[in-house]
């Protein structure tokens, strides 16, 4: 019997990375150009995305995920710049923290037309391409999208409707060759908690209460998360409609 080894790191292939700007999705970026991918950046500030240019590797452009014909232009420039899409990590998302009592109804549509909308608009947009390469979707949901919580109930709905779109897309495009996975973060800091208007104090005590709760009794780092989406993207071809989370077992108990 020969002994088994590990996948090969596929080199050369390319794909797009939405929240590409900061956080999660820009570690992502980097980990996966340092593994010999081509990324596509989209981000919705352009601020976040200058320091990109003039790398041969990374083209970036600046992209609202919730405005379909954005998307669409988008969708068409990689693939005449790039000739071929092999994944597509859905990474950009908004948070939302606060009780039912005093959450407001353009808050939480808002909410929902990135999280979800937006990461299907995006999909939907370079399914064909992943199609024809018989790519990769991975999907950034959340631990809160596989524990409960009682203080940001409607982003906890947001990123577990984002997980259960893995699941039914990994059926419904197996078929076709193409997989779709998800990782579910725990909590890390990222610039996602500002955006949403959080201060510096209230991000960092959210934080720190946080971690007194995870086993690992840290919070995470943003490649923590993106080691994975590239494992997903570049390496696995045998894993579809898996929500892993990587959350220092936050979501166990």
């Amino acid at each position: 019997m020969s002994t088994p080894v590990l996948a090969p790191r596929r080199e050369g292939l390319t794909g797009v990375v939405t929240g590409a700007g900061t956080g999660i999705g820009r570690a992502c970026l980097e980990v996966l150009v340092d593994h010999g991918a081509r990324v596509d950046a989209w981000d919705r500030s352009d601020e976040a995305l200058a320091d990109l240019a003039g790398r041969k590797d990374v083209a970036a452009r600046t992209v609202d995920i919730t405005d379909a014909a954005a998307v669409a232009a988008a969708a068409a420039a990689a693939q005449k710049q790039w000739d071929r899409i092999d994944f597509v990590v859905n990474c950009a998302g908004a948070f939302l923290v606060g009780p039912l009592a005093e959450v407001n109804v353009e808050s939480v549509r808002s909410l929902f037309d990135v999280n979800v909308l937006g990461t299907t608009i995006v999909t939907q947009a370079l399914l064909p391409a992943l199609k024809s390469s018989k790519g990769a979707v991975v999907n950034v949901a959340s631990s809160v999208a596989l524990k409960p919580t009682a203080s940001n109930a409607h982003y906890a709905a947001s990123k577990a409707a984002v997980a259960h779109l893995t699941r039914c897309w990994a059926l419904e495009l197996g078929p076709d060759g193409v997989r779709v996975n998800s990782v579910a973060p725990g909590p890390t800091p990222t610039a996602i908690y500002r955006t949403a208007g959080m201060s510096a104090e209230q991000e960092s005590m959210l934080l720190r209460e946080r971690a007194a709760t995870i086993p690992l009794r840290r919070v995470g780092d943003p490649i923590d998360t993106a080691r994975w989406i590239a494992r997903f993207a570049l390496e696995d071809d045998w894993t579809t409609g898996v929500v892993l989370p990587v959350d220092g077992g936050m979501s166990l108990g």
